[in-house]
């Protein structure tokens, strides 16, 4: 996703948050949700960072089929992703996907 779509989402788009994640959502017209991570510096160097976005990707790939369909969103770690176990992040991910408003309209 480029950054014009990125300020579409935040802008015109419902959020979710729980302990680990803000989720950002906006319809889009496509029979697939296409997903976007937003990193902070705050959360600490490349390193964390980077394995921060990899943890995130894995997620998302392993679960797509179970995520909703037609959404572009926004993903934005909260400082704890850096300590958690992996399968607690996926369960609160996922909770908060599924989440999503129901209607595309």
């Amino acid at each position: 996703m480029r950054k014009s779509e990125f300020d579409a989402v935040y802008r015109a788009g419902k959020r979710r948050s729980s302990s680990h994640f803000t989720v950002f959502f906006r319809a889009n017209e496509q029979p697939q949700s296409r997903f976007g991570f937003s990193i902070k510096k705050t959360l600490g160097g490349a390193v964390v960072r980077n394995r921060i976005r990899r943890r995130l990707r894995e997620m998302v790939r392993c679960h797509r089929l179970e995520t909703p369909a037609g959404w572009d969103i926004v993903i934005h770690p909260k400082s704890t992703v850096a300590s958690a176990k992996f399968a607690a992040l996926t369960a609160d991910l996922l909770r908060l996907l599924k989440s999503a408003p129901q209607s595309n309209t």
